[in-house]
């Protein structure tokens, strides 16, 4: 009893006062709580200016805090995004080290460091660069996200490569970019409920992300820029539910489709990895 008293105030604690920095569009500097597993489900959805026809791309995911410092990604990708048939197109891995934290009472200030991968089968047909499966590469950055109260404000910066056959074709290396500069800058405010008095209250999340993107080394087609509203509920502190809409402020690149829909489902187990014993 004792123990399941304490898993509660864990959840409420560390769900309660940080839910509103959970960006759906990025990642925050903070970490999941050590030791647990969170599965989650990612869906993408948009209109291609090719032929106007709704694409859509799967993301199932299952994440690993494995303690305060170290949290884990791995991730499948499954859509239609680059021909007429639903595919497995690829994986995702991601992991994530937080070095820095200043934590006081209702804010914090904590730095990370990230690395992610991902493998594609898709071939290298347009330069609008990402991680989620278009094409495979490999990322790098830093994360800085500052707490106070109610509201939390969140700035990313990465470098990608690309690691594509066509990488290394003479011929088409001055058609397509292979590296990038991405940023964001996101904010997200706690809505609902105004004051805590039980860990099953419904906690309602605003949020809105800038989302830019700029290829170097790479005279055309160079940078786009997105603004990405979204809301987000929170039940029981452990079920996490996201919708959002990405769309396009400004941009040079020719795009598979310059608007994306996201909704995705998160569930979050604590103490679900058991903590390896001390040796006597």
């Amino acid at each position: 009893m004792r123990k399941l008293f304490s898993i509660l105030v864990g959840i409420f604690i560390l769900h309660g006062a940080d839910a509103q920095e959970l960006y759906p569009f990025s990642e925050p500097a903070s970490n999941m709580p050590s030791r647990s597993v969170s599965t989650k489900l990612t869906g993408m959805y948009m209109r291609s200016v090719h032929d106007s026809r709704l694409k859509q791309r799967y993301m199932p995911e299952v994440m690993l805090g494995l303690n305060k410092k170290w949290m884990v990604h791995g991730a499948l990708l499954l859509s239609d995004m680059h021909g007429q048939k639903f595919i497995f197109e690829g994986g995702r891995v991601y992991a994530k080290y937080r070095f820095l934290s200043h934590d006081d009472v209702h804010q914090h200030f904590r730095m990370a460091a990230f690395a992610a991968g991902v493998w594609s089968r898709n071939h290298l047909d347009h330069n609008d660069i990402n991680m989620m499966g278009d094409q495979s590469g490999v990322q790098g950055g830093l994360i800085a996200t500052q707490l106070i109260n109610k509201w939390a404000f969140s700035a990313t910066g990465s470098v990608v490569q690309l690691l594509p056959r066509e990488r290394w074709d003479k011929g088409l290396q001055n058609r397509y970019a292979f590296q990038a500069l991405q940023y964001s800058l996101s904010a997200g405010v706690l809505v609902l409920p105004r004051s805590y008095t039980d860990y099953r209250q419904t906690n309602l999340n605003l949020y809105l992300e800038l989302l830019g993107h700029r290829n170097l080394n790479f005279d055309r087609e160079q940078y786009y820029v997105d603004l990405a509203p979204s809301v987000q509920l929170i039940f029981n502190s452990t079920g996490k539910l996201n919708v959002g809409y990405r769309f396009e402020l400004a941009s040079d690149i020719y795009r598979l489709s310059r608007g994306q829909v996201l909704v995705s489902y998160e569930q979050i187990f604590l103490s679900a990895l058991k903590k390896r014993k001390q040796r006597r």
